[in-house]
């Protein structure tokens, strides 16, 4: 440290100067202080001094910048704060676990706002009412440990970076933010996204399996590695992730993994997705804003279903921590920062001598009340043990030789072709290591293997791609740029007939709900847009939703499924050749058993059940599964099939 710097962590306290401590590579402890601005969005986040100099700056992203993206929200005037970053130094992890304060900082009133029977009546009517009713895949709904403290708050803070840091072990970020009026300490363990050299990177955590007394096992965490629920509800984030990545990246992503998230209490599945982009990058994380894996998808209709279900506004909670740094070359064709941004999860927040620790359940329809219940106590025990509001492991405390390293996310290296890190601990089990790779097998090539040029059997044709508030439209232009197609993407409210009247083949994309909803101006008007291209008999492919509402134009009965059909992986005939797809679906349409043809429409469907997977007729062709999704081993020829039958001349 310089001269003028800070002699001892401790003299942090004394100053009452804002300042940020953060460990993510194991071995130091790095300690930024500077000035704190608030600003209103994104874009205004202070990167450059008035000169035009950049600057370094890390800024506390509240949930409610949702809606810059025009997302709905309880709205708690959360400020987006920066720290103005003014001096950037570290020390090593054992001086600081020297220098910062042990002693108990005492809690009262401590307990969960909202109690467990109660909890898992939420989970119950958002799995009846919102998953039940094609609202979406999954939602992650949070509640609040809450306690009174009557000590310093920098103190507080300090006492618990130290906590967190000698006894939480995987955390990608551990930090401590303190800044007037607010104090942030956390251990998350899941990056959101990076954007370094004009690579980004993000990284899906989803799947909890909650040590059993004693620690975990290879033979208990078998069973979790085998459970369906955990497996899907990890494909349904990478997924919705790949969404983000294909909005941001010219190369739509690739996935790496899946690796094993090992932390003191909890251990957790994730991959790792790369991509290539030139956005500036505030415009990266608003892109993204925010994790599936603390708010649900379909993103924006998560967002709905949290208003409804959730209270309370969640101020920084599935927010992120974004460290934007000055980049060190002169290059000028990518973003003159990097940017590191962790979700804002497993975090104690202290304002006006009241804690609270959000945490959340991801709820999908296989969940069970009561275990995501466990889920929530799971999730808060690492940072309540830290703070000493529950008992401690001891066996989860981290000798200062080995401080469990960082996560996979920040040491494999930026090549995206390089190989992943060594898996740590439980993964270097031989049976555990072949189950996690095991789980490749169900997923589409596509997005694990390296993507070659836009180039394919569509050369010079083009598309527009309707969205219907769902972003699988993203990958679903991405793959269609891979066949050749140049597609543009034109969310339902702005699509015009022009568009719909003008375009070489119009895809009509997926989104949530009921299509037989009267009331909704979207799904009026994505049958008004199936209508008129089918009228015209111009080239239209229907996905999802838009499959829906073309089969009832075709007078084909729309009826909800007995159990919903979010994140299933299905091996069906699609007109005579067996593909494996993957299903996000409620609703579905169905004919009589057996049926084959209605009018000159042919119809590919389950032989005992007479759901509709697929349906083509003369300039048009629908399919009810997401041919994009992860879960689509058979997507692209799928896709490619049926694009080339909807480009066909329709014979007068």
């Amino acid at each position: 440290m310089t001269g003028s710097a800070l002699t001892s962590l401790r003299d942090l306290a004394a100053r009452g100067i804002p300042f940020a401590l953060i460990a993510r590579d194991g071995a130091t402890v790095e300690v930024l202080t500077g000035d704190v601005v608030d600003v209103d969005l994104l874009a205004d986040i202070p990167l450059h001094d008035d000169a035009g100099s950049p600057r370094e700056v890390l800024a506390l992203v509240p949930f409610r910048q949702v809606r810059e993206r025009g997302f709905e929200c309880h709205d708690d005037r959360a400020p987006l704060r920066c720290l103005v970053v003014t001096e950037h130094t570290a020390v090593s992890r054992d001086a600081a676990l020297a220098e910062l304060p042990t002693d108990p900082v005492p809690l009262a009133d401590a307990g969960f706002d909202i109690a467990d029977e109660e909890y898992a009546d939420i989970v119950r009517t958002v799995i009846a009412d919102e998953i039940g009713r094609g609202e979406g895949a999954n939602f992650v709904i949070r509640r609040d440990f809450t306690a009174a403290v009557d000590a310093d708050p920098t103190l507080a803070a300090l006492t618990w970076f130290r906590a967190l840091l000698e006894f939480e072990r995987g955390a990608y970020w551990t930090f401590a933010v303190v800044t007037p009026g607010h104090v942030a300490v956390g251990a998350s363990p899941e990056a959101h996204v990076s954007a370094q050299q004009g690579v980004v990177t993000m990284n899906p955590i989803s799947g909890t399996f909650r040590h059993p007394a004693g620690g975990a096992t290879p033979e208990a965490l078998t069973d979790f590695l085998e459970s369906t629920k955990e497996t899907e509800e990890l494909f349904m984030v990478v997924d919705e992730e790949l969404k983000m990545m294909s909005a941001v990246c010219s190369d739509g992503g690739r996935i790496t993994g899946p690796h094993l998230k090992e932390m003191s209490r909890l251990t957790h599945t994730e991959y790792v997705l790369r991509g290539r982009s030139r956005l500036d990058p505030r415009d990266i994380l608003r892109e993204t804003m925010f994790a599936p894996t603390v708010t649900g998808s379909p993103m924006q209709n998560a967002c709905t279903v949290i208003t409804r279900h959730e209270r309370t506004p969640r101020g920084y909670y599935s927010g992120v921590a974004a460290l934007f740094t000055p980049r060190t070359d002169a290059a000028t064709d990518v973003p003159s920062h990097d940017l590191d941004a962790p979700i804002l999860i497993r975090t104690a927040y202290l304002v006006d001598g009241r804690l609270r620790v959000p945490v959340g359940a991801t709820l999908v329809r296989h969940s069970d009340p009561y275990g995501e219940v466990g889920e929530t106590h799971g999730k808060a025990a690492g940072v309540l043990g830290a703070i000493g509001a529950i008992a401690r492991d001891p066996s989860t405390k981290l000798a200062a030789s080995d401080p469990a390293g960082a996560s996979v996310a920040q040491t494999e290296a930026i090549d995206e072709d390089a190989p992943a890190a060594e898996p740590r601990r439980l993964a270097d089990d031989p049976a555990i290591a072949s189950l996690l790779a095991s789980r490749n097998g169900r997923l589409a090539s596509f997005w694990l293997e390296p993507q070659g040029s836009d180039s394919g059997p569509f050369d010079g044709r083009s598309a527009i791609v309707v969205d219907a508030e769902d972003r699988f439209t993203t990958m679903l232009a991405h793959q269609l740029r891979h066949l050749g197609l140049d597609a543009r993407i034109v969310p339902w409210n702005e699509v015009t007939d022009a568009d719909v009247d003008g375009a070489e083949l119009v895809v009509s994309g997926p989104g949530p709900g009921d299509p037989r909803d009267p009331a909704s101006p979207r799904l009026r008007r994505m049958r008004e847009v199936v209508a008129r291209r089918r009228a015209s008999g111009r080239p239209l492919l229907a996905v999802c939703l838009s499959h829906q509402i073309l089969a009832d134009s075709l007078g084909i009965d729309l009826a909800p499924l007995a159990a919903p059909h979010q994140g299933l992986q299905k091996t069906v005939d699609v007109f005579g050749e067996p593909a494996s797809i993957g299903f996000y679906n409620t609703f579905t349409a169905r004919v009589p058993a057996g049926t084959s043809v209605i009018g000159d429409t042919e119809i590919a469907a389950d032989a005992s059940t007479g759901a509709v997977y697929a349906l083509r007729g003369p300039g048009y062709a629908s399919v009810q599964g997401h041919l994009e999704s992860i879960l689509s081993r058979d997507g692209m020829t799928t896709l490619e099939r049926l694009v080339s039958h909807a480009l066909e001349p329709v014979a007068s």
